[in-house]
């Protein structure tokens, strides 16, 4: 195990162990604010949306790179995962053929190799998962939806999480606050969205009939 952790550890597959290290801080990171109610997914947005021209290099690049439009936290961690794989595996070939690269050289080899393998993988995923019913519904569509109070209670105060699902049925965790006239909402309460500044909500408690309906069993 010492040997092991030895090897990941030294100096020319250090990066390659820092990005799987930074895969299995954001999954953590994914989990424990999915518990909480919210998500870092949601925080970071639900997708990189870089479809029209720009002057900037960068956003061209990653719009090329990201050709399936996928959400950006799935793509940071197919960038992270093919970067550290790409590179682990440089270093072994090179251990056995001559000795292993400079940590530099190895990088720079493994994010040549990254690049197509990114791609096709975001291509892949968008096929698996359609974009037109997945993500691209935008905070504006959420107002007008029925949800539930996950964090909370709302008020006028600190805003609080409301879970809510679109149109197709993909749930958001969005930040919220009660509507000035409301009183506080406790969680577990199902609430309206009336209401959209910036990224927070503005919510009300729901009237009986936006509620939704539990079907009956049909007597026989």
């Amino acid at each position: 195990m010492s040997a092991l952790l030895e090897h990941v550890m030294s100096p020319e597959v250090r990066p390659f162990a820092i990005a799987a290290a930074m895969i299995l801080i954001v999954g953590t990171l994914e989990v424990v604010t999915m518990l909480v109610g919210a998500s870092l997914s949601e925080m970071l947005g639900t997708s990189i949306d870089f479809s029209h021209p720009s002057d900037n290099g960068v956003i061209n690049a990653i719009s090329w790179i990201n050709v399936g439009g996928v959400p950006l936290l799935i793509f940071l961690l197919l960038a992270l995962g093919a970067f550290s794989i790409t590179g682990f595996l440089i270093q072994d070939v090179a251990r056995m053929v001559a000795g292993p690269l400079p940590a530099s050289i190895a990088s720079l080899a493994a994010v040549v190799v990254s690049v197509p393998l990114v791609r096709a993988a975001s291509g892949g995923i968008a096929r698996i998962i359609p974009k037109d019913e997945s993500y691209a519904v935008g905070l504006g569509d959420l107002v007008g939806r029925v949800g539930e109070v996950v964090v909370g209670p709302l008020d006028q105060g600190p805003p609080g999480r409301v879970s809510v699902a679109d149109i197709h049925g993909n749930r958001h965790f969005v930040s919220a606050v009660a509507a000035p006239t409301s009183s506080p909402l406790p969680q577990g309460t199902l609430v309206l969205l009336v209401d959209r500044v910036d990224t927070r909500f503005v919510a009300v408690r729901a009237d009986d009939e936006l509620k939704p309906t539990k079907p009956t069993p049909s007597s026989s």
